[in-house]
């Protein structure tokens, strides 16, 4: 495992970001990484914000930007779109030369994009130390991009830093030793936190003939762009034909990935989608703060996206998934997921659950607090200031049991299983 470079001037750090979900991530880090600073703390660190370009449409990225307040990318490898492996290569080919020019003392990733892969990869054939934040996470499915993403950034990067004590358990069945992998909270939430108040600023449910004089009207949301649900035809109209029973109880409100709009044309089913009159809302992608303030209002969230699993367990809100498992199986354990797969009717016996919870507190996973950012920032200035990634775990003696009972406890978390299980 590798060890941070001696450095004069301190800690330079390269933060990659690559698509979307990636945006909310680094957004704390780098806010924690300037109050570090401030603070006069050491070693002192020098960011390097990069881009990799893997989303490219403004209102999918650039807004982002300046919703989270990040700062614009001191470079952007402006990688564009393309399969998996030609986009891998791209973004290798381009960060390559950024590498060598800047000389990190780390390169920090996060989420299970092709640019986590991407990078980790250039930078340890290099000997360059990698962090990998949101480490951890499997839904037990090779046949997602994501999944190999996953195992195959966490098996080489040399601190991972993880959400929960499952990821963890997770870390330790594949072998990775303990002092590699950090339990520090969930640093997405941590941007949900910091803007949950601004994103009520937003109109967008004005916008939407959502709320008016007489109050708010019950909605559904909708998000859909896995391959699994969206690439093939006969899956993609079952899920159609659920959202138009849905929409006569209540509209649904559907913020369209680019790919998932294509597909929607390209199999004949735009015309289930009528425009701003039908009960069934296909609206452009929206930005961080009217996203948030959308979701926290909603009776029902319908996903097959992973961050919402989570910003809907802390938003309190119902969520479906629309997927067969989940890598974040916390979020249906303590949070208010449910994962009931794409076929018709399983999609609608959720929305009949979802319609029937009742308005309460939701229960918060540990540490899913606000400060995992500043914790891992701590934790890589704990790190350099030993000169050696081999330092001894503060309280491991409490640690190991607790992820050891993790660990004989868990089941990767399926619609089947949890099928099986209510049927008890």
């Amino acid at each position: 495992m590798g060890a941070f470079k001696e450095t004069v001037d301190g800690m330079k750090i390269i933060l990659v970001v690559g698509a979307r979900p990636n945006f909310m991530k680094i957004a704390p880090i780098l806010e924690a990484i300037g109050l570090h600073n401030e603070k006069g703390r050491r070693p002192k660190m020098d960011p390097i914000l990069v881009h990799t370009g893997q989303h490219y449409d403004h209102t999918m990225s650039d807004s982002f930007f300046e919703d989270l307040g990040l700062p614009r990318p001191d470079i952007n490898l402006e990688v564009g779109s393309g399969s998996h492996a030609e986009q891998t290569g791209k973004v290798m080919m381009a960060f390559e030369p950024i590498l060598q020019r800047e000389r990190p003392d780390l390169v920090l990733v996060v989420g299970d994009v092709n640019s986590t892969l991407a990078c980790t990869l250039t930078a340890k054939k290099l000997n360059i130390a990698v962090a990998h934040v949101e480490a951890g996470l499997r839904s037990g499915d090779m046949t997602m991009p994501e999944e190999i993403n996953r195992k195959a950034t966490d098996a080489i990067a040399d601190f991972l830093f993880t959400t929960d004590r499952i990821a963890d358990a997770h870390l330790v069945k594949e072998g990775i030793p303990n002092n590699r992998i950090f339990f520090e909270g969930n640093v997405m939430i941590d941007t949900l936190v910091k803007h949950r108040e601004r994103s009520k600023q937003s109109t967008i449910l004005e916008t939407l003939g959502l709320r008016n004089g007489q109050g708010l009207h019950p909605y559904a949301v909708l998000t859909l762009h896995r391959p699994s649900n969206v690439d093939e035809p006969g899956t993609l109209s079952r899920i159609c034909e659920a959202l138009q029973e849905i929409s006569l109880r209540l509209p649904v409100i559907f913020p369209c990935h680019p790919r998932t709009r294509a597909r929607l044309d390209q199999f004949g089913l735009g015309d289930c989608f009528d425009g701003d009159s039908s009960r069934m809302r296909l609206i452009s992608p929206l930005g961080y703060l009217d996203f948030l303030q959308l979701n926290s209002q909603a009776s029902v969230i319908l996903t097959d996206s992973g961050g919402i699993q989570e910003e809907a367990t802390i938003l309190g809100i119902p969520c479906l998934t629309l997927r067969e498992n989940t890598e974040r199986p916390i979020t249906v354990t303590q949070g208010t997921n449910r994962l009931v797969g794409n076929k018709k009717e399983t999609i609608l016996k959720g929305v009949e659950w979802a319609m029937d919870q009742a308005g309460g507190t939701p229960q918060r996973p540990e540490k899913w607090d606000g400060r995992a950012a500043e914790r891992i920032v701590e934790r890589l200035a704990q790190i350099d200031r030993m000169n050696s990634a081999k330092f001894t775990r503060e309280n491991s003696a409490d640690w190991a049991p607790r992820n050891a009972a993790a660990l004989l406890g868990h089941e990767v978390i399926t619609s089947d299983l949890l099928s099986s299980q209510e049927s008890r």
